[in-house]
């Protein structure tokens, strides 16, 4: 558990710089962001499917349960607080609706900025 204000649910794990956005963006939302995904080791079941480390392996991705209007505010919100990952599930149950976000640097691996819908 973390002691970050707001965020009781993250990982210890994360990077400061990443939660001091993290916190400033809730701030500027001035509503609750629940944290369903924080910081993932590499043997996570998400992380070992992939080829290369994600986001979340090092500590600068979070994942938050929000659908419709609130997530169309939450990414607008999010360009302006460095977030130049964002990744969209907004199909299926609403209680499966989330947002990605994280602030990893543009790389030939990883190109940023960058948006995506999940399948």
């Amino acid at each position: 558990m973390s002691d970050w204000p707001y965020f009781p649910e993250v990982s210890e794990k994360q990077d400061q710089d990443f939660m001091d956005k993290l916190i400033a963006l809730r701030k500027a939302f001035n509503r609750p962001m629940i944290v369903t995904s924080s910081y993932r080791p590499p043997g996570h079941p998400d992380e070992i499917k992939k080829s290369q480390p994600g986001p979340h392996t090092f500590g600068r991705a979070v994942d938050i349960a929000i659908s419709g209007s609130d997530a169309f505010h939450l990414i607008a919100l999010a360009k302006e607080f460095s977030m130049r990952g964002i990744g969209l599930k907004q199909h299926g149950p609403h209680k499966k609706r989330f947002l990605h976000l994280d602030d990893m640097p543009n790389s030939s691996i990883r190109p940023r900025p960058t948006v995506w819908s999940y399948g």
